[in-house]
């Protein structure tokens, strides 16, 4: 397994980590899973090579973190690295976020809120430290805390031992800008596919100048990318209002796909394996998500992580990707 160098962590990270979006269960997180599975999947990770667990209180309100928390009880705590988020709570009033069954989100990144959501996190996933500890969204009027107050009460937290490493996710390059004015900033999240790549002509390149890892989340589309759905295939849920799901979109994709099968033969890999090895080969410091919920999709997945793909190659699925956008 590839790794990258965060911050000052005394650890490599995996170049893919696993994403515990999903894992935590609920109907806004893709439906319950088999928390046997689960806890499965996360305890054969460092097996595998992948050594990151990403998760959020915000995923089923806080049920991911209490399931990895499980999960710990039976590993080495040094063999992973934890990175979980603040700034998404419902427990406390903020800025509003939206709502899940019946219950309020809401944005706050407060000092207050961020010192009670660091000792709640640490409790449910039963651990003393946290690896990376990571901005979700970004303070919004009318509750708006300014970043340099944020990173005062970070730095705090990092020089008290209950965190290692800085992270922030749905930023903006002025935002990132502003974090790194007040301390480190290690690693950024963002949404980032081969049909998506906005950040490319933003978040990217800010990222590089100032060496901070950037991690991709999503780099499937939903599951779109997966090579698993069939060409009939309607979409459910989040994936119904999403570009790339519209009926005059979805056949062009289908499309793209049947065009990198000639890839999947040269480098003995899955369409997914493909799609998300064009995502690492971007940068040496860039880095992605996995959402698998099972140790068997995990185990599959890191067949990416062991591309070599060829400049050629991914300069050929660039254009082939933004013949889409045309």
């Amino acid at each position: 397994m590839k790794t990258v160098k965060i911050g000052s962590l005394d650890k490599p990270i995996s170049k893919m980590g696993l994403g515990a979006w999903a894992i935590g269960g609920g109907s806004a997180w893709g439906g319950d899973k088999d928390k046997a599975t689960s806890i499965a999947a996360i305890q054969a990770a460092p097996s595998l090579g992948v050594n990151l667990i990403d998760t959020a209180p915000g995923y089923n309100f806080g049920n991911s973190e209490c399931i990895i928390g499980e999960a710990l009880k039976g590993m080495n705590r040094e063999d992973v690295a934890i990175t979980t988020k603040f700034g998404v709570v419902w427990d406390r009033e903020g800025s509003l976020f939206n709502k899940v069954n019946g219950r309020q989100l809401y944005w706050n990144l407060s000092k207050e809120s961020i010192l009670d959501e660091v000792d709640k996190s640490l409790e449910r996933l039963g651990v003393d430290y946290i690896d990376i500890y990571m901005s979700h969204w970004q303070s919004v009027e009318p509750f708006f805390t300014p970043i340099e107050e944020t990173m005062d009460v970070l730095n705090e937290l990092k020089a008290q031992g209950k965190i290692r490493a800085i992270g922030a996710a749905n930023v903006t390059p002025e935002q990132v800008e502003e974090y790194l004015k007040w301390g480190s900033l290690d690693i950024v999240q963002a949404k980032y596919s081969v049909l998506d790549r906005g950040i490319e002509e933003t978040l990217l390149p800010i990222c590089k100048e100032h060496g901070v890892a950037l991690q991709a989340y999503s780099p499937l589309e939903m599951g779109l990318l997966s090579g698993a759905l069939p060409r009939d295939y309607k979409p459910v849920g989040a994936q119904i209002p999403k570009k790339w799901f519209q009926p005059e979109n979805m056949p062009r994709v289908f499309d793209f796909l049947d065009e990198l099968k000639p890839l999947t033969e040269k480098y003995d890999c899955a369409i997914a394996d493909i799609c998300m090895a064009w995502i690492l080969a971007q940068d040496e410091k860039v880095l992605l998500l996995s959402g698998s919920t099972t140790t068997d999709h995990l185990s599959k997945n890191v067949k990416c992580t062991q591309i070599e793909m060829s400049a050629e190659d991914v300069a050929l699925i660039r254009e082939m990707a933004e013949a889409l956008d045309k």
